[in-house]
């Protein structure tokens, strides 16, 4: 038996993962950059014009940058990847973000508040992008792990009540 088609065959499966890889970063990065723009923008509009706390602002930041990213990256990022249940993925998407959020604002008050930068603004964007940041790895590998699930992930119940794999 030959082993070209095999390798051929394993080479195009690596090739087309390394692209729908590619695919997701891109998207996920666009998505990102355009929630990164309004949630530092909120941040910075509130922060500045209108005198609100470095938390509040970026509560209110991140609340709405989080709807713009929850849809970007829904039907752009991972609109490959098997519907698994609005309302399944919605809960995982905030719960995941609610938990960046809190690192977030942990971040930000650790350096309001103990270390007393409160009224630096610079310090306060520095530490809001540092957070950001963070942020955003573990989103990617949490988008992936437990909202957007591959198609081979996604269960159903079959007959007889026990859960398999459901084709999409």
């Amino acid at each position: 038996m030959s082993k070209a088609p095999l390798r051929g065959g394993l080479r195009e499966r690596l090739r087309g993962s390394w692209r729908v890889l590619l695919k997701e970063i891109t998207a996920f990065g666009l998505v990102g950059a355009i929630a990164f723009v309004v949630q530092m923008g909120l941040f910075n509009y509130l922060y500045y014009h209108h005198h609100i706390g470095p938390l509040t602002a970026n509560a209110v930041g991140m609340i709405v940058s989080v709807a713009v990213a929850y849809v970007g990256n829904r039907y752009l990022s991972f609109s490959h990847r098997a519907r698994s249940g609005l309302a399944r993925e919605a809960a995982f998407f905030f719960i995941i973000n609610a938990i960046a959020f809190v690192f977030a604002e942990a971040l930000l008050a650790l350096f309001a508040y103990p270390f007393g930068f409160r009224h630096d603004g610079f310090v306060m964007n520095v530490v809001n992008v540092v957070g950001i940041g963070l942020g955003t790895l573990f989103r990617f590998w949490a988008y992936k792990r437990f909202v957007f699930l591959a198609p081979d992930r996604v269960t159903g119940p079959s007959a007889d009540g026990s859960a398999e794999p459901v084709e999409r």
